[in-house]
């Protein structure tokens, strides 16, 4: 390997962005215990579902001590306590549904939230990074079987592709034509895996407090700010891969506020893909028919990708938004039912933006990219 190569891999590595190739942007191992003191926290994280069901998770975190965040000493401790705190946070504010949310976050829960957040550099709101990249469990020693979230085996199956981007970027800025036609192949089956994997996926509602009609002033977080803030809920608008695609494609910073919601080196690791030569100019200048025809399909793969999750926004989203919006018109029977239903889907998305409209720039910007057919 002559110097410039290594000087090339060097300069980009999935290491330095706590990124691994066996299991890219997923938190390896996280733990799903906190020394003794933090008791209290997790006792009522394992039971919300039962708590919030009896109507009794808002009088137990009432009575929760408020405790401090120093005794947290590693990231992987730092990332449960941010999963406990803000599970549980969503489950206070939602207790009753959007007809009786609340406009304050107890100091008892509200502080170490924030003081967790804070050491994280993650705003204090339920996230993908805490929903999926840190919520998940082996089945057995040997398996990374019996994940419980779809959303995480998209994430899994990304793993080749992430693995190729390095691959990549020093093909691009090397000159190495047939490597990088390789890794775009890698890429290419890695993207129809994804695809494959988020056909599991049922809807699901991440509510949040910001732009949404239920909370329009947000949340005040007591004890660290008297005004009300807003924060974006987890969606998969938070998740890296789509980023770090987008970037070594389509070279846009689509919904670029998002990544304030991601882990502080994933984001970095986003931004420096931005920075990298341009991959279609490169596919361009070369004239190669393989590298050609490597990029054209990666391409094709991220639109079946794109027109997959419009789809399963339309179905899982705006359809029964609209049902539930023409049935509180009707004032049937189902009155009480439809009462509880989430209103914000109805024109938002999971991550409080206009959704449908987003990802449909965002494919269509993806079908610009396309190169014409390589003739001879």
């Amino acid at each position: 390997m002559s110097s410039a190569d290594k000087d090339s891999k060097s300069a980009f590595c999935l290491d330095s962005y706590y990124v691994s190739e066996e299991l890219g942007f997923i938190l390896r191992e996280p733990l799903v215990e906190l020394p003794t003191y933090y008791k209290p926290w997790l006792d009522i994280a394992l039971q919300l579902p039962e708590l919030v069901h009896s109507h009794e998770l808002r009088p137990r975190v009432n009575r929760m001590p408020l405790l401090s965040s120093q005794y947290l000493q590693t990231h992987r401790e730092l990332r449960l306590a941010h999963l406990a705190l803000g599970a549980t946070t969503m489950g206070y504010v939602w207790q009753e549904g959007e007809e009786d949310t609340v406009k304050v976050l107890p100091r008892n829960l509200a502080l170490p939230y924030w003081d967790v957040s804070q050491r994280l550099r993650l705003p204090p709101i339920f996230l993908h990074a805490d929903a999926v990249l840190a919520n998940w469990r082996k089945r057995d020693p040997e398996s990374l079987r019996g994940f419980f979230m779809v959303t995480l085996l998209v994430e899994l199956a990304a793993i080749p592709a992430l693995k190729s981007i390095p691959t990549v970027i020093r093909g691009v800025s090397c000159g190495h034509t047939e490597a990088v036609a390789r890794a775009l192949q890698d890429i290419s089956k890695s993207i129809q895996e994804m695809c494959e994997a988020l056909k599991l996926m049922h809807g699901t509602f991440s509510a949040v407090w910001k732009d949404n009609p239920s909370m329009p002033n947000g949340l005040i977080y007591e004890g660290v700010h008297s005004e009300p803030m807003e924060f974006s809920g987890g969606s998969a608008a938070q998740s890296s891969l789509l980023h770090c695609f987008d970037e070594l494609w389509v070279s846009r910073a689509f919904l670029a506020r998002m990544r304030d919601y991601m882990p502080p080196a994933h984001k970095q690791m986003i931004q420096d893909i931005s920075s990298q030569p341009s991959l279609r100019n490169f596919v361009q200048e070369q004239h190669d028919e393989q590298l050609n025809q490597a990029f054209q399909l990666c391409v094709t793969k991220l639109i079946e990708l794109r027109n997959y999750h419009i789809n399963m926004v339309s179905r899982y989203i705006t359809v029964p938004a609209a049902r539930a919006r023409q049935l509180r018109v009707e004032k049937e029977s189902t009155e009480d039912m439809v009462s509880k239903a989430p209103t914000a889907l109805e024109e938002r998305g999971t991550g409080g933006s206009s959704i449908m409209g987003f990802l449909k720039t965002v494919r269509d910007k993806t079908k610009q990219v396309s190169l014409p057919v390589t003739k001879h």
